[in-house]
C-alpha cells in the first residue's frame, strides 16, 4: 500500500514537472488568453456598482490580476529566466498600483506615509530585479568568454626557440 502511494506521488510529480517545462501549443495559449480576458471583463463589470475610491481600488485590483495572469501565461508559454523576471516585475507593479489606490482612502500625513511605503516596497523589488539582471549578465558574459576562448585558436605564440634563433 505504501509503495503504491509513493509510486503515485512520484508519477504525479514527474507529470507536473514535465508539463511545467513544456511550452504550450497555440490552441492552449489562445484558450488561456481568452479565459484571462473573460475573467478581466467579468471582474471589471463587478466593479461597476461600487462608488468613489472603492471602485478605483477594485479596478486597480482587476487590472493588476490581468497583468500578472498575462505575464504568467507568457512565462508558461516560453519559459526562461527573463520570463520569470517579467512575472516578478508584473507582480511588483500590480502590488504597487493597488497600494497607491488604497492610499487614496487616507488623508494627509497618513496618505503620504502610505504612498512612501508602497513606493519603497516597489523599489525594493525592482532593485532586487536589477541586481539579478546584473548577475545574469555577468554569468552570460563569462559563459560567452569561456566559449570564445575554447573555440578560437590561441593568439599568443609559445615561447620556444628553433635552432639558430636567439631568444
Amino acid at each position: 500500500m505504501k509503495q503504491a502511494l509513493i509510486s503515485l506521488a512520484v508519477a504525479a510529480c514527474c507529470a507536473f514537472a514535465g508539463s511545467a517545462f513544456a511550452a504550450m501549443n497555440k490552441d492552449e495559449y489562445k484558450t488561456k488568453k481568452a479565459k484571462i480576458e473573460a475573467t478581466y471583463k467579468a471582474d471589471k463589470k463587478g466593479c461597476d456598482g461600487m462608488k468613489a475610491n472603492a471602485k478605483d481600488v477594485c479596478n486597480a485590483e482587476t487590472k493588476a490580476k490581468e497583468k500578472v495572469a498575462r505575464a504568467e501565461l507568457e512565462a508558461s508559454d516560453k519559459p526562461s529566466p527573463g520570463a520569470d523576471a517579467k512575472v516578478r516585475e508584473a507582480k511588483a507593479d500590480a502590488d504597487y498600483d493597488v497600494a497607491k489606490e488604497r492610499c487614496e482612502d487616507l488623508k494627509g500625513k497618513e496618505q503620504s506615509a502610505c504612498k512612501v511605503e508602497a513606493k519603497a516596497a516597489h523599489e525594493k523589488v525592482t532593485h532586487e530585479k536589477a541586481k539579478g539582471e546584473v548577475k545574469a549578465a555577468k554569468t552570460e558574459a563569462k559563459a560567452e568568454n569561456k566559449a570564445a576562448m575554447g573555440n578560437s585558436p590561441s593568439t599568443t605564440t609559445p615561447n620556444t626557440t628553433t635552432a639558430g634563433q636567439k631568444k
